[in-house]
């Protein structure tokens, strides 16, 4: 015989005392907390930011009918939580989790926190396997671990958004879950976003959580605790590498502000409330490698933030600097100069550094980024002069090259193993001579030879991750057989 219990559940009830644009005053209730569900009126949803005196403070996150003083508010004492599961993946949904791609409803496996703690440091790993972003700068000088927190930082118009989208396509057959996070942006460059998605067939393991510049403020501000959530179902519940994208940090710092101000709180530096770096820091902490017992899966988290005219000691990209373990940092003026992409070699930097790459890129790439960066001085120091000497201009010609050799084309990444040979063809003088405009094709034959004539040798090389004897030394004669006429 069974026997059906139904669960205790306990609600609280309040009214409206008084509204401010998308924050209510609500007394009567007693027993909530901050991140709290509340439900106003028939339909209104808002969560619980704070209190003031009697009043407890409610921010609007979905509004289907005008709110009055006296509207009843019911609470369930429960946190804030969103449906999270496998068949979100190749959707796109709201805050809310709500599918906004017009393809149905999703089914959930369960619902997570939105403001879920971070994982606490005896629950963490080392990080110890990269993240290829197959962009050829950043795998080799300014390498991603699973699980880092790496900022993506950089003027209007600079290519930051293009970096994360590359990244993402690059996952593509790495058994890596991506997560893309719209912060009020505008739709227009969220469609330019998905349509890249489409054209590269990411779908199968990626998923957008929106919130654009026109969906409301609260929204805009539960967005990446959402993206998060999604994130944390798949590392915990999944084992799975994710990487969790938040596009941008600087639009969630207005939104938070506008709301801080409606709560009348009292503004600090830019007139941002003292604890948006509480705020930031909350989120990118969720990211991170966890223990075998603890399931091993990692959460990688590429912020952007923009800045105004490169100042990169502004207050929301210094808060955001320092809570991160690194920076690329995307320059105007490179990018002006047909830099692309426009990556700043002396200002970003990976604070993982070299131990999570491949011991085949680490020794090659080591004077790499110094190398780039003398070059660039020179250039400058050149440019004003009528004539150098031999030596300098043969420095300028190599630092050409390297510069050539560095480029790279829009959603075209480029796998670990060809940047490996492609490196080691450079420091062979494989390119010697060659004029820039002819490097990338002269290195795409070699490559597609290689790949025709030593498909074994190249397996080894991904499986190893090593420059083995007897990989350089087929490497050799492949250089040496080159015959750029084929």
């Amino acid at each position: 015989m069974s026997i059906k219990i139904n669960l205790l559940q306990l609600k609280e009830h309040g009214s409206v005392a008084e509204v401010k644009q998308d924050v209510v005053h609500v007394t009567g209730l007693t027993n909530c907390m901050n991140g709290q569900l509340v439900t106003i009126g028939d339909a209104t949803q808002g969560v619980i930011l704070g209190f003031d005196g009697e009043y407890v403070l409610v921010l609007i996150v979905k509004s289907l009918s005008k709110i009055k003083p006296g509207d009843k508010v019911i609470t369930k004492i429960d946190d804030f939580r969103v449906p999270v599961g496998d068949e979100f993946i190749g959707r796109q949904v709201n805050a809310l989790a709500e599918p906004i791609d017009g393809d149905g409803p999703i089914k959930e496996s369960m619902t997570g926190p939105i403001f879920a703690k971070a994982p606490g440091v005896l629950e963490r790993d080392p990080l110890n396997e990269v993240l290829a972003t197959g962009i050829k700068m950043v795998d080799m000088t300014l390498p991603i671990g699973k699980g880092q927190r790496m900022l993506i930082i950089g003027d209007r118009m600079t290519g930051k958004t293009a970096v994360a989208v590359d990244t993402i396509i690059n996952q593509k057959g790495k058994n890596v879950i991506c997560i893309y996070c719209c912060i009020g942006k505008s739709e227009a460059s969220l469609t330019k976003v998905t349509d890249t998605f489409d054209r590269h067939g990411v779908w199968d393991y990626t998923m957008v959580v929106s919130a654009s510049a026109a969906d409301p403020m609260g929204q805009q501000y539960l967005v990446p605790y959402v993206a998060c959530s999604f994130g944390e179902y798949f590392m915990h519940e999944k084992q799975a590498d994710v990487l969790v994208v938040f596009d941008d940090f600087t639009k969630h710092a207005w939104a938070y502000r506008q709301i801080s101000l409606l709560l009348e709180r009292a503004p600090g530096r830019d007139a941002y409330p003292g604890d948006i770096f509480y705020i930031h820091s909350q989120l990118v902490e969720r990211a991170g490698k966890m223990k075998p017992e603890k399931g091993g899966g990692t959460m990688t988290h590429l912020p952007i933030v923009e800045t105004l005219q490169g100042d990169f000691a502004g207050y929301i990209p210094s808060n955001i600097i320092s809570m991160t373990d690194g920076q690329i940092f995307l320059n105007t003026m490179l990018f002006g100069e047909g830099f692309k992409p426009a990556i700043d070699m002396g200002l970003s930097v990976s604070r993982i550094g070299s131990k999570v790459q491949w011991p085949a890129m680490k020794k090659p790439t080591g004077m790499l980024k110094l190398d780039f960066i003398r070059y660039k001085e020179l250039e400058k120091l050149t440019r004003i002069k009528a004539g150098v000497s031999a030596e300098v201009e043969a420095r300028l010609a190599a630092g050409r090259t390297l510069e050539e050799f560095l480029k790279q084309d829009e959603n075209a990444p480029v796998a670990l193993e060809n940047q490996v040979i492609a490196l080691y063809a450079l420091q062979n003088g494989f390119l010697e001579g060659v004029v820039p405009a002819d490097v990338r094709g002269r290195l795409e034959q070699l490559l597609n030879q290689i790949r025709m004539n030593c498909s074994d040798t190249v397996k080894k090389l991904v499986e190893s991750g090593k420059m083995t004897d007897d990989i350089t030394e087929v490497l050799d004669e492949q250089i040496a057989k080159f015959n750029p006429a084929v």
